[in-house]
This record gives C-alpha cells, sequence and structure tokens, in this order.
C-alpha cells in the first residue's frame, strides 16, 4: 500500500523499458499461436503463397520479359517481402493496445510501449522469414546475389518505418473514430496490392499511369530497393526520401495526437462505442 519512491538513473529507466519491450514483443510474436515457431511459419507460408500466386499470374500473363534482367523470384521477392512488412506494420500499430485497454493498468505499462512493441516484432518476424526464404532459395535452387546488400534491406526498414508511421497517425484517432479508421485501414492495406509496384517498374509505367502510384510511400521503397538489388536497375520515377519525410511528418503528427489522447482517454469511451 505504502511505497517509498526511489529515483532512478538514466540508464536504469532504458533498462527496465528495454525489458518490458522485449517481453511485449514476444507476447505480441505468440498472439496468433502459443508456439512463436508456428508463428513464423505462418508468416513463411503466407509470403511463398504470394510468391507463388504471383509467379504463376505472370508467367500465365506472360509478363516476365518485362521485368528486370536478372532472378524473377528475386524480383519478386523484392516486392513482396517490403509489401508485407509495409502492411503488417500497418495492421500491428492500428491494432496495438490503446490507452483504455486493461493492459494499461498495468505499470510501467504504457500505449508507447504497446506501439514500439507491436511495430518491432513485426520487423523481427518478417526479417527473420526472409532471411529463412532466402537461405533454402539460395541454397536448394540457385545462388543469389544482392548488389548492395545493405542499402537494400535499408530500403527494408523504412517500409517498416513508413508502415509505423502510418499506422500511428491512424491509431491516434481510432479512440475518436473505431469505425471509420477501421475502414480506412482496410481500404490502404488493401490499395497497395495494386499501386504498391510489387509486379511493376516505375522506369517502365506510362506517364499517365504513374500518378496512380507514386503517391504510394511503399512504391518508393520498392523500387529504390530494386535498384539496390540490380546492377543494371537504375529508378528515376521514385524517391526514397519521399518516404523518409512522409514518415516523418505522420511520426511527428501521431505523436502529438498520442500525447492528447492518453490525458483525454476514458475506460467509458468503449461503454460509449
Amino acid at each position: 500500500m505504502f511505497q517509498y519512491r526511489t529515483d532512478k538513473s538514466a540508464l536504469t529507466r532504458a533498462l527496465t523499458l528495454g525489458e518490458v519491450v522485449f517481453h511485449c514483443v514476444v507476447r505480441s510474436v505468440r498472439a496468433k499461436h502459443n508456439n512463436a515457431f508456428f508463428a513464423l511459419g505462418q508468416n513463411i507460408m503466407q509470403a511463398v503463397m504470394f510468391l507463388a500466386f504471383f509467379y504463376f499470374m505472370l508467367t500465365f500473363m506472360g509478363t516476365r520479359s518485362a521485368a528486370i534482367r536478372g532472378d524473377f523470384l528475386l524480383y519478386l521477392m523484392s516486392g513482396v517481402f517490403l509489401f508485407m512488412t509495409h502492411t503488417k506494420t500497418v495492421a500491428a500499430v492500428v491494432g496495438a493496445e490503446g490507452p483504455s485497454s486493461p493492459m494499461m493498468q498495468h505499470a510501467p505499462m504504457n500505449t508507447t510501449i504497446a506501439i514500439v512493441s507491436a511495430a518491432v516484432a513485426t520487423l523481427y518476424v518478417q526479417t527473420l522469414s526472409m532471411v529463412i526464404i532466402l537461405f533454402i532459395y539460395h541454397v536448394a535452387w540457385t545462388p543469389i546475389h544482392i548488389e548492395e546488400p545493405v542499402p537494400a534491406y535499408g530500403m527494408l526498414l523504412l517500409s517498416w518505418v513508413s508502415g509505423a508511421a502510418i499506422g500511428l497517425l491512424l491509431y491516434v484517432i481510432k479512440p475518436w473514430m473505431p469505425g471509420v479508421i477501421g475502414i480506412i485501414s482496410s481500404i490502404y492495406q488493401r490499395s497497395n496490392m495494386l499501386f504498391s509496384g510489387k509486379m511493376v517498374l516505375a522506369n517502365s509505367l506510362p506517364g499517365y499511369w504513374l500518378p496512380m502510384f507514386i503517391w504510394n510511400p511503399l512504391f518508393h521503397t520498392i523500387d529504390q530497393a530494386r535498384g539496390f538489388i540490380f546492377i543494371n536497375y537504375n529508378p528515376k520515377n521514385t524517391w526514397w526520401e519521399y518516404t523518409a519525410w512522409l514518415a516523418l511528418v505522420f511520426v511527428v503528427l501521431g505523436l502529438m495526437g498520442e500525447f492528447y489522447t492518453r490525458r483525454t482517454a476514458s475506460l467509458s469511451w468503449s461503454a460509449r462505442r
């Protein structure tokens, strides 16, 4: 009942925060299945199904020749991996526990930890799935060569950051308009199936089609990633800086909104809505 307040150093507070985030990340990874290996396997199978679907569809349509000269499956992977990382991060952050969640009654849990753990858990699962799939493909089928692996992975991180930023902005509006935000989040994730550019190249798009894709931050990171992966592709119509600045603006707006929503939130919101 009575507790003595002890002042902790910055290092102690950072270690405590890191420990809480770690446990929340583990909880997020195990949310879909009690066994973390099964949760990872489900994500790998989903990625493989995406790759198989696009492979047979593009082969059937006869558009394989329009892809980059090089490994066709690596071309598909570059789009699918970034697409899954971005969209799953948006969904995870939007679905993170809000300020009126029962979990917030347990100190030192707060909404910032919930958001960070949801985003980090998604990055962990997607990165591990990507490494496993690339390793199996490299060993079992054909050796792969990525021209600039570090900047290419940087584009995946930028896709993750932009997904977290968009998810954060939707997350802070969700308590005020839960039904509307659910629809907007679903529409955005579905639109990325068509306008993310995972099956097309920005350099080969006609001028009248480009405006339908250029607004999408994921379109820029996927196209830039292919420029780092393949030696014979030089992106001319996309810029990774666009995604970076958009993510920064959304993060600032999201943090401002999260601070206000956290102070205004009430347990009665869920009863009213």
